[in-house]
């Protein structure tokens, strides 16, 4: 995987398809709306969580906490 950019630079917005590498675990976003991100958390490569719905401002300020990574898969 290639590392892209850390979620504080925001020259890039959230797209559809984007995965972003925490400590412990992935988060791939399924769909962005206006205001609203689709996305499902990974506890590893295969395992797979459940869909949640978030504001992209909080989904920004969880992805900077935990400081993720942007990857290319």
């Amino acid at each position: 995987m290639k590392k892209l950019q850390s979620p504080t630079n925001p020259a890039q917005p959230f797209q559809t398809g984007q995965v972003w590498e925490l400590k412990d675990s992935c988060l791939r976003i399924g769909d962005v709306g206006k205001l609203l991100v689709y996305y499902r958390n990974y506890k590893g490569k295969y395992a797979k969580g459940p869909f949640s719905l978030t504001s992209k401002l909080d989904l920004g300020k969880y992805l900077t906490d935990n400081k993720a990574i942007l990857v290319q898969e």
